[in-house]
């Protein structure tokens, strides 16, 4: 069966599964198998759903799952309405690139507005499912799961909607659920996230706080240590964003705490500033140290005008 044929059998599939909803509301009926229907519905959205995928209409797809999940949820089944709305969102998150392909090579302004305005309504109706199996999954007490989907929240927000405020937000969140089920590393790496755009944003105390935290918590781990370095690195450089002494400090403390940081390349990036040249920087680092250049460059200015 071809795509064409596979999207006539969903959407067909649609239509029963619409029937057995409106015949379980009569009174009669409601009485007597009322739930066998919206069974019967449950699984005719299911399979239209993946016939749609099959099809690869993602946004069909995305609708009937969360048909499914509606309906699983008027049953009571929980877990049957949380996987479904996980579904939805999945299925809603690969429109964009189905909408990307079927927009014409060289699109107008209104081509492209138009677009661009679908495109965000996928990745919104993608979060607003994945936010329901959060809230069902939280309620089920199952953190874990509800962390993971946080974090394909903020993912979203990271890459189609660009709102790093948001983004970080959800890592937050995700770092709080993956502590309290003792998920430690998982928890980091959220942690990091949050530390990495908020030093982006200028919020370096935010950023500090986490890099050492994170530093203490690895830096005494064998598996873990030898990336300490780099969290206590990161926590230095935007401490010489803010303030030169305090940084000087900063870096007396971490070498104390971490001995191991004194001889590592970083440790001594931020004591002779020859790093480049022992190793290659990545853009954030790049973006952090120019700032520091900006911000002593400024200083030195403003001494001038004191003279």
């Amino acid at each position: 069966m071809d795509n064409a044929g596979k999207e006539r059998e969903a959407v067909q599939l649609m239509a029963e599964a619409e029937k057995r909803v409106k015949a379980s509301h009569s009174f009669l009926r409601g009485l007597f198998g009322g739930n066998t229907r919206i069974e019967e519905a449950c699984e005719m959205y299911t399979r239209a759903a993946n016939m749609f995928k099959m099809a690869k209409n993602w946004s069909a797809a995305g609708n009937a799952f969360c048909q499914a999940a509606k309906l699983h949820m008027q049953l009571q089944s929980k877990h049957d309405s949380a996987t479904s709305f996980v579904d939805a969102g999945n299925a809603y998150k690969k429109a964009d690139p189905q909408a990307k392909k079927t927009a014409s090579p060289e699109p107008s302004l209104t081509e492209w507005i138009f677009s661009l305005f679908f495109l965000n309504a996928y990745a919104s109706e993608a979060i607003n499912c994945l936010n329901a199996a959060i809230d069902i999954y939280t309620d089920m007490g199952r953190f874990t799961i509800a962390a993971k989907h946080h974090i394909t929240i903020a993912e979203i927000y990271e890459t189609e909607l660009v709102d790093i405020e948001k983004a970080i937000a959800h890592y937050e969140q995700s770092a709080d659920y993956y502590k309290g089920e003792e998920s430690n590393s998982s928890a980091n790496k959220c942690l990091l996230k949050v530390a990495a755009y908020a030093a982006q944003l200028e919020q370096y105390q935010k950023a500090i706080e986490i890099y050492e935290q994170v530093g203490a918590n690895t830096m005494d781990n064998p598996l873990l240590k030898y990336s300490a370095k780099d969290y206590f690195f990161k926590a230095a450089l935007c401490h010489f964003i803010v303030d030169e002494l305090n940084a000087k400090l900063a870096l007396e403390k971490y070498e104390e705490m971490f001995p191991a940081f004194t001889d590592s390349r970083e440790c001594k990036l931020l004591k002779v500033k020859e790093f480049d040249s022992i190793s290659r920087l990545d853009q954030w680092l790049t973006t952090m140290l120019l700032r520091i250049k900006k911000s002593i460059q400024g200083d030195g200015e403003g001494d001038g005008d004191l003279k």
